[in-house]
Protein backbone atom coordinates (compact mmCIF):
# COMPACT_ATOMS: atom_id res chain seq x y z
CA UNK A 1 0.00 0.00 0.00
CA UNK A 2 1.27 3.52 -0.91
CA UNK A 3 1.91 5.95 2.29
CA UNK A 4 -1.26 8.47 2.20
CA UNK A 5 0.95 11.33 3.94
CA UNK A 6 3.71 13.71 3.10
CA UNK A 7 6.76 13.55 5.53
CA UNK A 8 9.33 16.77 5.63
CA UNK A 9 12.51 15.79 7.81
CA UNK A 10 15.44 18.32 8.98
CA UNK A 11 18.12 18.90 10.89
CA UNK A 12 18.81 22.60 12.60
CA UNK A 13 22.46 23.87 14.07
CA UNK A 14 22.09 26.47 16.77
CA UNK A 15 25.16 28.21 16.80
CA UNK A 16 26.46 31.61 18.66
CA UNK A 17 26.97 35.11 16.69
CA UNK A 18 29.01 36.67 19.88
CA UNK A 19 32.25 37.92 19.00
CA UNK A 20 34.10 35.55 21.21
CA UNK A 21 32.43 32.35 20.43
CA UNK A 22 31.42 33.27 16.65
CA UNK A 23 29.93 30.10 14.96
CA UNK A 24 30.39 27.74 17.90
CA UNK A 25 27.78 24.61 17.94
CA UNK A 26 25.46 25.62 21.15
CA UNK A 27 22.73 23.37 20.13
CA UNK A 28 20.86 21.13 17.71
CA UNK A 29 17.23 20.06 16.35
CA UNK A 30 16.15 17.20 14.51
CA UNK A 31 12.45 17.67 13.52
CA UNK A 32 9.47 16.08 11.01
CA UNK A 33 6.35 17.10 9.62
CA UNK A 34 3.74 14.91 8.99
CA UNK A 35 1.12 16.55 6.54
CA UNK A 36 -1.91 14.00 6.91
CA UNK A 37 -4.02 13.88 4.43
CA UNK A 38 -7.25 14.90 6.63
CA UNK A 39 -5.42 18.54 6.45
CA UNK A 40 -3.94 18.34 10.09
CA UNK A 41 0.46 18.92 10.05
CA UNK A 42 2.50 17.00 12.88
CA UNK A 43 5.17 18.84 13.76
CA UNK A 44 7.91 16.07 16.20
CA UNK A 45 10.96 17.81 17.14
CA UNK A 46 13.92 16.83 19.89
CA UNK A 47 15.86 19.97 21.08
CA UNK A 48 18.85 20.32 22.46
CA UNK A 49 20.61 23.65 24.22
CA UNK A 50 24.14 23.13 25.14
CA UNK A 51 24.59 26.59 27.37
CA UNK A 52 24.59 26.15 31.03
CA UNK A 53 21.87 25.35 32.30
CA UNK A 54 21.44 23.01 28.94
CA UNK A 55 17.78 22.30 28.29
CA UNK A 56 16.37 18.97 26.86
CA UNK A 57 12.90 19.06 25.04
CA UNK A 58 10.57 16.83 22.99
CA UNK A 59 7.86 18.01 21.28
CA UNK A 60 4.62 16.89 19.80
CA UNK A 61 2.30 19.72 18.07
CA UNK A 62 -0.84 18.71 15.96
CA UNK A 63 -2.46 21.63 13.94
CA UNK A 64 -4.22 22.35 10.95
CA UNK A 65 -2.30 22.67 7.29
CA UNK A 66 -4.39 26.00 6.31
CA UNK A 67 -3.67 28.46 9.00
CA UNK A 68 -1.10 26.18 11.40
CA UNK A 69 -4.11 26.84 14.51
CA UNK A 70 -3.35 24.35 16.92
CA UNK A 71 -5.29 21.29 17.83
CA UNK A 72 -3.33 19.51 21.04
CA UNK A 73 0.34 19.05 21.74
CA UNK A 74 2.50 17.17 24.25
CA UNK A 75 5.99 17.85 25.68
CA UNK A 76 8.32 17.02 28.11
CA UNK A 77 11.41 19.11 29.14
CA UNK A 78 14.66 18.91 31.30
CA UNK A 79 17.02 21.58 32.51
CA UNK A 80 20.36 21.45 33.74
CA UNK A 81 20.07 17.09 33.24
CA UNK A 82 16.92 17.16 35.37
CA UNK A 83 13.51 16.67 34.77
CA UNK A 84 11.77 20.34 34.32
CA UNK A 85 8.22 19.95 33.30
CA UNK A 86 5.71 17.35 31.11
CA UNK A 87 2.55 17.86 30.26
CA UNK A 88 -0.64 18.17 27.38
CA UNK A 89 -2.56 20.82 25.80
CA UNK A 90 -5.63 20.91 24.04
CA UNK A 91 -7.50 23.72 21.93
CA UNK A 92 -11.30 23.71 21.52
CA UNK A 93 -12.70 26.81 19.54
CA UNK A 94 -13.46 29.01 22.47
CA UNK A 95 -10.94 27.15 24.77
CA UNK A 96 -7.21 26.39 25.76
CA UNK A 97 -6.61 23.51 28.24
CA UNK A 98 -3.05 22.55 30.02
CA UNK A 99 -2.90 19.68 32.21
CA UNK A 100 1.15 19.55 33.59
CA UNK A 101 3.68 18.44 36.02
CA UNK A 102 6.46 20.58 36.98
CA UNK A 103 9.37 19.81 38.86
CA UNK A 104 9.33 22.48 42.03
CA UNK A 105 5.16 22.86 42.46
CA UNK A 106 4.00 19.50 41.43
CA UNK A 107 0.64 18.89 39.06
CA UNK A 108 -1.20 22.22 37.51
CA UNK A 109 -4.47 22.90 35.60
CA UNK A 110 -5.31 25.91 33.48
CA UNK A 111 -8.56 26.78 31.39
CA UNK A 112 -8.55 29.73 29.21
CA UNK A 113 -11.60 31.36 28.08
CA UNK A 114 -10.43 32.81 24.14
CA UNK A 115 -12.03 34.93 22.16
CA UNK A 116 -12.18 31.97 18.78
CA UNK A 117 -9.63 29.46 17.44
CA UNK A 118 -6.29 29.92 19.01
CA UNK A 119 -4.01 31.09 15.85
CA UNK A 120 -0.42 29.48 16.98
CA UNK A 121 1.08 27.84 20.14
CA UNK A 122 4.77 28.31 20.51
CA UNK A 123 6.17 25.43 22.17
CA UNK A 124 9.72 26.65 21.45
CA UNK A 125 10.93 24.24 18.53
CA UNK A 126 12.75 26.76 15.99
CA UNK A 127 11.02 24.35 12.75
CA UNK A 128 7.55 25.74 14.27
CA UNK A 129 9.15 29.44 14.37
CA UNK A 130 8.41 28.94 10.93
CA UNK A 131 5.39 27.22 10.65
CA UNK A 132 3.85 30.56 12.98
CA UNK A 133 4.29 32.34 9.77
CA UNK A 134 1.48 31.05 8.16
CA UNK A 135 -0.81 33.25 10.39
CA UNK A 136 0.54 36.32 8.19
CA UNK A 137 -1.62 37.15 5.93
CA UNK A 138 0.51 37.10 2.33
CA UNK A 139 -2.04 38.66 -0.12
CA UNK A 140 -1.68 41.67 2.14
CA UNK A 141 1.99 42.28 0.88
CA UNK A 142 4.57 43.14 3.01
CA UNK A 143 4.46 44.85 5.87
CA UNK A 144 3.23 44.40 9.43
CA UNK A 145 0.44 42.42 10.98
CA UNK A 146 -0.89 41.88 15.41
CA UNK A 147 -1.47 38.99 16.33
CA UNK A 148 -3.42 39.72 19.39
CA UNK A 149 -4.16 36.15 21.26
CA UNK A 150 -1.63 33.62 21.16
CA UNK A 151 0.14 31.16 24.27
CA UNK A 152 3.47 29.98 24.51
CA UNK A 153 4.57 26.94 26.58
CA UNK A 154 6.99 29.14 28.61
CA UNK A 155 7.68 32.74 28.44
CA UNK A 156 11.74 32.21 29.26
CA UNK A 157 13.31 33.19 25.89
CA UNK A 158 15.01 29.20 25.41
CA UNK A 159 11.76 27.74 26.47
CA UNK A 160 13.34 26.31 29.91
CA UNK A 161 10.13 26.87 31.62
CA UNK A 162 6.78 25.11 32.73
CA UNK A 163 5.18 23.64 30.18
CA UNK A 164 2.17 25.66 31.22
CA UNK A 165 -0.27 28.12 29.08
CA UNK A 166 1.15 31.60 28.68
CA UNK A 167 -0.92 34.32 26.70
CA UNK A 168 0.61 37.22 24.51
CA UNK A 169 0.33 38.79 21.36
CA UNK A 170 2.82 39.84 18.66
CA UNK A 171 3.74 40.99 15.40
CA UNK A 172 5.04 39.43 12.22
CA UNK A 173 7.08 41.61 9.64
CA UNK A 174 7.00 40.53 6.23
CA UNK A 175 9.93 41.77 4.77
CA UNK A 176 10.10 40.27 1.17
CA UNK A 177 10.88 36.86 -1.13
CA UNK A 178 14.39 36.84 -1.03
CA UNK A 179 17.04 33.82 -2.44
CA UNK A 180 18.94 31.75 0.31
CA UNK A 181 21.25 29.46 0.73
CA UNK A 182 22.10 27.55 3.62
CA UNK A 183 23.91 24.28 3.79
CA UNK A 184 20.73 22.10 3.31
CA UNK A 185 20.73 24.11 -0.53
CA UNK A 186 19.71 27.21 -1.79
CA UNK A 187 15.73 28.37 -1.76
CA UNK A 188 12.98 30.67 -2.61
CA UNK A 189 12.05 32.17 0.90
CA UNK A 190 10.45 34.39 2.90
CA UNK A 191 12.05 36.33 5.05
CA UNK A 192 9.75 37.53 8.42
CA UNK A 193 10.59 39.09 11.53
CA UNK A 194 9.22 39.08 14.70
CA UNK A 195 8.47 42.21 17.03
CA UNK A 196 5.98 43.92 19.36
CA UNK A 197 6.99 41.16 22.34
CA UNK A 198 7.76 43.86 24.95
CA UNK A 199 4.10 44.12 26.16
CA UNK A 200 3.56 40.15 26.26
CA UNK A 201 6.83 38.72 27.32
CA UNK A 202 8.42 39.65 31.47
CA UNK A 203 11.26 40.67 29.12
CA UNK A 204 11.51 41.94 25.72
CA UNK A 205 12.47 38.89 23.10
CA UNK A 206 15.23 40.26 20.95
CA UNK A 207 15.45 41.21 17.41
CA UNK A 208 14.65 38.11 15.40
CA UNK A 209 14.60 37.38 11.77
CA UNK A 210 13.17 34.30 10.06
CA UNK A 211 13.38 32.50 6.46
CA UNK A 212 11.08 29.67 5.44
CA UNK A 213 10.66 28.66 1.78
CA UNK A 214 8.34 30.35 -0.42
CA UNK A 215 5.99 27.83 -0.68
CA UNK A 216 2.68 25.89 1.30
CA UNK A 217 5.05 24.09 3.56
CA UNK A 218 7.28 27.21 5.45
CA UNK A 219 10.28 25.11 5.91
CA UNK A 220 12.62 26.83 8.23
CA UNK A 221 15.78 27.86 6.92
CA UNK A 222 17.56 30.48 9.01
CA UNK A 223 17.21 32.20 11.89
CA UNK A 224 19.05 35.25 13.86
CA UNK A 225 18.38 36.92 17.03
CA UNK A 226 20.26 39.77 18.28
CA UNK A 227 20.26 41.70 21.02
CA UNK A 228 21.63 39.85 24.32
CA UNK A 229 21.20 36.06 22.72
CA UNK A 230 23.18 36.87 19.16
CA UNK A 231 22.23 33.43 18.34
CA UNK A 232 21.80 31.67 14.75
CA UNK A 233 20.00 29.02 13.57
CA UNK A 234 20.16 27.21 10.09
CA UNK A 235 19.47 24.43 8.05
CA UNK A 236 21.63 21.80 7.71
CA UNK A 237 19.76 18.46 6.35
CA UNK A 238 16.34 18.59 4.74
CA UNK A 239 14.53 15.64 3.24
CA UNK A 240 11.03 15.90 1.98
CA UNK A 241 9.44 12.38 0.71
CA UNK A 242 6.20 12.11 -1.17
Amino acid sequence: MSKRHKSIRGYIRYTSAQPERRGAERGREWFLINQQTDGVDVLLAHCEIDDEPDVVRDVILSMRHEDSSPIDCSLRLSVGGSFEGSGWIRFEDDQAICEAIHRDHGPITQKYNTTGRVPWLQAHPIAGDALLMRTYDLARGPGKQFIPELFLTSPDHRGATGPELFKMGLSLVFVGEEELEVEAGRFAAWHFQVTDTAGGLPQEHPPYDLWCTADENYIFLQAIAGGYMQNRYELIELEIGS
